[in-house]
């Protein structure tokens, strides 16, 4: 960017660093000083205005105590010029062609004014001077007199989102090269400023994929993205537009972005408490609706502002459509309302204000809420028009008749289904006195009984006490009952006296529930409604100043805001429609809002739409369209779009359409050095700029490809709670984000590090962050791990054996989970003998497992010698040989290096034969000693060098003859490395131990397969040769890694490792 040179420039420059000669160095200082100069006599002989150049300067910083009030501070008032150069108590303001000598410079200057921490700019106060300097001229004669307030000027109403819309002809000099629609024709225009031109289009994967997400933020299939890759037809891009919209699942993520705008929460916040509300809901069903049926947006408005209004008579026995318009209200119950908890003046207004904030953001795309203390520092918005705007959602929410929200809730119950309900009682109400009169009687017999214990004449008092009524019962006899607790016989302890009885009285409780069962279900909604009894009775808004409640001013009547209509048509409602019960004011405020003349509603709801599409807006700032906002980037074709949006009927659908069709949202996400260095931000769009995926987006396409996604939709939330680590995480079925419980509180921290909002109260654009929790939540959240795990067993059960044969033709992964499974652990336990070696060589041990656990023993088949090693076994403290080739063998796999310590005591106590033997036997060092036991037992001990993988077996032996052989063996491991400082302890008791349950994991099909799988169903791509060598890469390191750490099942978690990985790239979390 170029700027004039100032004396500062020269005075600065380093003149020694310049490589030239004396002569040429004096003619580009004298060339400087004349560019300097020309620059600041350009300057100084700009004429400013005051209407123009300096009352934006006094708006922001002055007019609070000089313009806006009646008592204007120092009795200066700084509105018109003529003011300022009357002055106020300490004289003259300006003196017109003299800055230095007027004091409201002077003042500017030395910082005392404006007082507080801002202060007015050096280059603001230099302005000024200027403006004075050059004699303090106006844009026009002032008027003579005007009136209370700052009104509006000219130069405020020509805001470019402050005129009217108007259709803009479509640019003709671009060509028609690569138009597809006028939205093309605007861009180019712009891009041809600057040299450049569009992208190449994306090829099919990319739109298909981009489109789905865009649309119904989910993915598409495989299958789904090569139908259409396949689809020769002409219009097959244009039939994709169409079938998405159509969608369900069209309403459930576009419903979501007017959710963001609305505020919507499931929980009340303001208080710690954050209590739920139970009906909001239906309002998100409502959005999700609306959506699907491309429900026109001005009714879309009408409804959410004013749907009870548009309803005619009482609010009882309402149809479907009168529910939905009611439902609708909502929009205006979205404001955080702690009024339940903590109802006081201050929490009541704050709703309110809440909620003009929510409405003028989403639908005006301005901050009015700066206008509630004082006029708009900025733009043209008095305070009188925010509290004309407030006056018209009064009557629903009068802070000094207010209802708390469980008060403000409409029953749907109709008259019908209040008939059926007492039909239903009388029904209870019969059983119950029947119930009752048996229960009676069941007590008095009990009564009789205890009775019957005493004697004459105790009994008969006891009986006169009982039967007494309590009030009027003498001390004498409260003290008898007092004494003899026993006579307290009702229906809660009857079982105490007769169990048979009370069962029967007990039967009655299911019954009458059942019974209860066929009352129709009381359902509400959450709405907001007004209660003004008579037409004509509404609460009256007064004006609050410096916005405190406690301070009222003058009366406000109900309208909007002033500049955005035409001078001198300003809207108003001048009474209260006698022709409803209700005020009519709202309705009549949305009316106006939709009649598409209002210069901000269809600009504002354009804008975000092509927010969503393009991932910026024309307007970057999509609520705040005034001056503290950005300027739009396209202002023609914001206007053709908003006027082509208006004259569509407010069809949302016909909206994305010509968006979605323009070269401009087709092209590729390919940038270039030019377009980089002209314009880096993409604000020509030059190329599709890749996005990445909101929270919602992101969670759904994990529960999509991971097989889980549940698609119900509608209904009440689905719950959240704190798992294990203490993260908020979704604890109900895996349905879509958009039914996950929004509760202010207790975001779900998958969502929330993704960005999704926490509603304070109401989000009009979110942030899209990159940090470092975002990576770490991906690698450790349960959450996203057992949705990994969920999509490696999707494509253990899915992936068809062969269906990738040529693409993965020698990158085959061999891997026996049988036998692995089989092998974990150190210890195995069956039969053999050693065998011999050729000479050098340490002959290795012949070994086979045991195959079946009977009683306490492991053995080689069902019944005891019924196997081929016959009556070999091992019990967990001794065992049996058979013969020299069946001898059983405890078998120890060393786990690590390190000096092994074994310690053993063999036994056999039969005097009969000759005895056992046991043998230590190392499978590198070979013997490491032998020990016999006869008619008693033996101790042995010994320590020797192993390494890992080293094989110990300790074998017993049945010595000459096999009789009476029984014996028992035990013997604990040390296993130390003291240069590591580590001990491992084992017990030969570990080794003879019930089988686990066999898994239940089977792998279907090879490996490799199934990596090419899970790759689709990731990125809806068949990976090239070159990734899935890298994938299979991938996984045989995994699985080495885990067999190596003896994983119970390595094949699952390599690919569940697999399928985090990929759902935590860029690919799966970006749209491009």
């Amino acid at each position: 960017m170029s700027r004039s040179l100032t004396a500062d420039d020269l005075s600065t420059f380093d003149w020694n660093s310049m490589p030239i000669r004396p002569a040429v160095r004096l003619f580009v200082l004298s060339t400087m000083a004349m560019m300097v100069c020309s620059s600041a006599d350009a300057a100084e002989a700009k004429p400013l205005t005051f209407e123009a150049d300096i009352r934006p300067i006094f708006r922001s910083h002055c007019y609070d105590c000089h313009g806006s009030i009646k008592e204007k501070k120092g009795k200066l008032d700084l509105r018109l010029a003529r003011f300022m150069i009357a002055g106020g108590e300490t004289g003259p303001a300006i003196v017109a062609g003299d800055p230095d000598g007027s004091f409201l410079v002077k003042r500017l200057r030395d910082g005392s004014m404006p007082p507080g921490d801002v202060r007015v700019s050096d280059e603001e106060i230099a302005k000024i001077s200027q403006w004075i300097k050059q004699g303090a001229k106006t844009a026009r004669p002032e008027p003579k007199q005007i009136g209370d307030g700052l009104g509006i000027t000219p130069e405020e109403r020509s805001w470019w989102a402050f005129q009217p819309i108007s259709r803009p002809s479509v640019p003709g000099s671009v060509g028609k090269e690569r138009v597809r629609t006028e939205i093309d024709a605007f861009v180019l225009a712009r891009l041809k400023e600057k040299k450049l031109g569009f992208a190449t289009d994306a090829d099919r994967l990319t739109l298909v994929r981009r489109v789905y997400l865009d649309l119904l933020g989910l993915p598409p299939t495989f299958e789904q993205a090569q139908a259409f890759i396949n689809d020769k037809r002409d219009d097959a891009y244009e039939r994709l537009i169409d079938d998405c919209l159509e969608s369900p699942h069209y309403g459930e993520r576009w419903g979501r972005h007017w959710l963001d705008v609305s505020g919507y929460a499931d929980s009340e916040g303001y208080t710690n408490s954050d209590r739920v509300r139970p009906y909001a809901y239906k309002f998100r069903d409502y959005v999700i609706r609306a959506f699907n049926d491309d429900m026109p947006f001005d009714r879309f408005i009408q409804e959410q502002i004013a749907g009870d209004e548009m309803i005619v008579g009482p609010l009882k026995n309402l149809g479907p459509h009168q529910v939905q318009k009611l439902v609708a209200t909502g929009f205006l119950r979205m404001a955080a309302d702690g009024t339940g908890e903590s109802d006081g003046a201050v929490s009541r207004n704050q709703v309110v204000a809440d909620t003009i904030k929510i409405v003028s953001s989403a639908l005006l795309g301005l901050s009015v809420g700066c206008a509630q203390c004082h006029d708009h520092r900025y733009d043209p918005i008095s305070q009188v028009d925010y509290y004309r705007i407030r006056a018209v959602f009064e009557p629903g929410y009068d802070w000094k008749s207010w209802r708390n929200p469980s008060q403000r809730r409409v029953s749907l119950y109709t008259d019908a289904q209040r008939a059926a309900r007492a039909e239903v009682q009388k029904e209870v109400d019969v059983v119950n006195k029947e119930k009752t009169a048996k229960q009676q009687k069941y007590i008095q017999e009990a009564l009789e009984k205890e009775y019957a214990r005493y004697d004459e004449p105790l009994r008969s008092e006891m009986r006169k006490a009982k039967t007494t009524p309590g009030s009027k019962q003498t001390d004498k006899q409260k003290a008898l009952l007092k004494k003899y607790p026993n006579l307290n016989v009702n229906g809660g302890n009857l079982y105490q006296y007769n169990s048979k009885h009370a069962d029967e009285i007990k039967a009655y409780a299911p019954r009458i529930a059942k019974i209860r069962e066929k009352i129709p279900v009381e359902d509400f909604v959450r709405a907001l409604t007004e209660n003004i009894g008579k037409p004509g009775t509404a609460p009256k808004t007064f004006l609050f100043h410096r916005g405190d409640h406690r301070q009222p001013r003058q009366e406000v009547a109900p309208g909007g805001l002033t500049v955005t209509a035409p001078e001198g048509a300003r809207f108003a409602i001048d009474g209260d429609d006698a022709q409803i019960k209700t005020s009519g004011r709202r309705l009549a405020f949305a009316r106006w809002l939709t009649n598409g003349r209002h210069p901000l509603v269809a600009r504002v709801l354009v804008n975000r739409v092509w927010l969503h599409h393009f991932g910026r807006g024309i307007v970057t700032t999509p609520d705040e369209f005034g001056k503290l906002g950005t300027k739009p980037t396209h202002p023609k074709l914001l206007d053709w779009m908003a006027s082509f949006f208006v004259e569509s009927g407010w069809s949302l659908k016909d909206l994305h359409r010509v968006m979605m069709r323009s070269t401009a949202y087709r092209q590729s996400s390919l940038r270039h050095t030019q377009g980089d260095a002209l314009d880096g931000a993409n604000s020509l769009y030059w190329h599709k700029t890749v996005q990445r995926l909101d929270a919602e987006i992101l969670r759904d396409r994990i529960l999509a490809v991971s097989g889980t996604l549940d698609r119900k939709m509608f209904g009440a939330p689905v719950g959240v709670s704190a798992d294990d680590a203490g993260q908020i995480s979704v604890s109900g079925p895996d349905r879509r984000s958009v039914y996950v419980q929004n509760r202010r509180t207790k975001p779900v921290a998958l969502l929330q590090v993704f960005d999704q909002p926490v509603m304070t109260v109401n989000c009009s654009k979110r942030e899209k962050s990159t940090v470092a929790l975002q990576s770490l939540l991906m690698m450790n959240s349960e959450a996203v791990l057992k949705y990994a795990r969920a999509m490696a067993d999707r494509a253990n059960k899915e992936t068809r054996a062969g269906a990738d044969a040529k693409l993965i033709k020698g990158l085959e992964i061999p891997f026996d989970f049988k036998s692995y499974t089989e092998n974990l652990g150190v210890w195995r336990v069956g039969y053999g003998h050693i065998d011999t070696a050729d000479k050098g060589k340490v002959p290795q041990v012949k070994f086979t497992r045991y195959t079946v656990f009977e009683g306490d023993r492991w053995q080689s088949g069902k019944g005891l010698g019924k196997g081929p090693a016959g009556l070999s076994f091992l019990t967990r403290v001794g065992g049996h040989p058979e013969n020299k080739t069946t001898r059983p063998i405890r078998r120890w796999v060393a786990p690590a290096d390190g000096q092994l310590l074994v310690k053993g005591s063999l036994g056999c106590p039969s005097k009969n034969g000759d005895g056992v033997a046991v043998t230590v036997y190392s499978s590198r060092l070979g013997s490491q000693g032998t020990w016999k036991a006869r008619a008693g037992g033996v101790e042995y001990m010994l320590d020797f060098e192993v390494k890992a993988g080293d094989i110990i077996d300790t074998i017993v032996d049945e010595q000459s003859t096999n009789t009476s052989d029984s014996f028992s063996n035990e013997f604990t491991l040390s296993l130390s490395n003291t240069a590591a400082g580590t001990t491992m302890g084992f017990n030969s008791h570990d080794a003879v131990a019930k089988p686990p349950k066999p898994s239940t994991y089977t792998l279907r099909a090879p490996i490799a397969d199934q990596v090419v799988h899970v790759w689709r169903l990731a990125y809806v791509r068949q990976p090239t040769r070159e990734e899935a060598e890298l994938a299979v890469g991938y996984m045989k390191g995994q699985l080495a890694l885990l067999s190596e750490q003896k994983h119970k099942n390595p094949v699952r978690q390599a690919m569940t490792n697999f399928c985090q990985a990929l759902i935590s790239s860029n690919e799966f979390l970006y749209s491009d």
